[in-house]
């Protein structure tokens, strides 16, 4: 196999580049001041990095070049400038008096906490444009991107949400169809989470119960539940993830948010009822904390099935 890239198609460059376009524009970036201030978008950039570092983390010139993918010297004439307005100042490292590391001055920070809000106030008035599935669609594509061009991990693009209105049928029907097409369940198990979901939404305890919808790009990939079986005890149902979105981890995140919720909640048990046909959740279910606690063959929804309980200390 040869090692030489394939060539990228030109009208992928170009749609690239016409986002690239189409976003400086948007932000600004084109303009001398930024954000209607006196600072250039490098500028502010700089500000930022300095004013938002980790706690006990030393900025140096160097960091900054290498961390922005910024030429050293230009990054050197950009501090300078900002050192002679009076918001940046250097001083020697601790433990390496030629090593020099940024601050900023009152006056710089005053600064950056002027056009941090002024970002902000300008993102929020973008989004107050769209609809809240809009949003959620908009900041799914944007996690996507990084994911892509940054080599992150893939399941960092899910967004755990709350359900809206056209979700919960919407998951009634894609549980059911997907457990048809993969485990041969009829008709009959489609009722049962229709009724699973309309005592939910039905009887909904915002205190202690919850609902997360999995989305991506806009798309709904997975769900799961929590409801109160007792006073001491949560009940985990109907957890599913889309095909497209298996092997990314979501099934484990989705599980982990209900241990999470169900401890903050009070509760001290957490239990569920699956089959044993179900071979992915069940290892999903072990690997966090939950153990078999009983199991007992029955014929539901067309087919010969080994019904299990699984529960867990909280």
């Amino acid at each position: 196999m040869s090692d030489v890239a394939a060539p990228v198609p030109a009208d992928r460059v170009a749609a690239v580049r016409r986002f690239n376009r189409f976003h400086t524009r948007l932000v600004g970036a084109l303009n001398e001041g930024l954000l209607n201030s006196d600072f250039s978008l490098a500028q502010a950039r700089i500000l930022y990095e300095v004013h938002n570092a980790r706690s006990g983390e030393a900025v140096s010139a160097a960091a900054l070049a290498r961390d922005l993918s910024m030429d050293p010297g230009y990054i050197s004439r950009l501090i300078a400038g900002l050192e002679k307005q009076g918001l940046l100042e250097r001083a020697p490292a601790p433990d390496n008096a030629r090593r020099l590391i940024l601050s900023l001055t009152s006056k710089g920070r005053a600064a950056a906490d002027g056009l941090e809000a002024a970002s902000a106030a300008e993102v929020s008035g973008l989004l107050q444009k769209l609809s809240d599935g809009e949003q959620h669609r908009l900041v799914g594509a944007m996690q996507r991107v990084l994911c892509l061009l940054e080599a992150q991990d893939d399941s960092a693009t899910f967004v755990l949400r709350d359900p809206e209105p056209g979700d919960l049928g919407w998951v009634v029907h894609r549980q059911a169809a997907l457990y048809a097409r993969e485990y041969g369940f009829d008709w009959t198990f489609e009722a049962m989470i229709a009724e699973i979901v309309a005592q939910f939404a039905r009887d909904f305890d915002p205190q202690r119960e919850r609902c997360w919808i999995a989305d991506r790009d806009g798309q709904i990939v997975g769900s799961v539940f929590v409801v109160r079986q007792d006073a001491a005890t949560a009940k985990l149902r109907m957890l599913y993830v889309e095909p497209s979105a298996r092997g990314l981890g979501l099934g484990r995140r989705l599980v982990d948010e209900c241990i999470r919720f169900a401890g903050a909640r009070g509760y001290r048990r957490m239990v569920l009822w699956t089959n044993d046909v179900l071979h992915a959740a069940r290892r999903i279910y072990q690997a966090t904390g939950f153990e078999l606690e009983e199991e007992e063959p029955h014929r539901s929804f067309g087919r010969d099935l080994v019904g299990q309980i699984w529960s867990r200390a909280l």
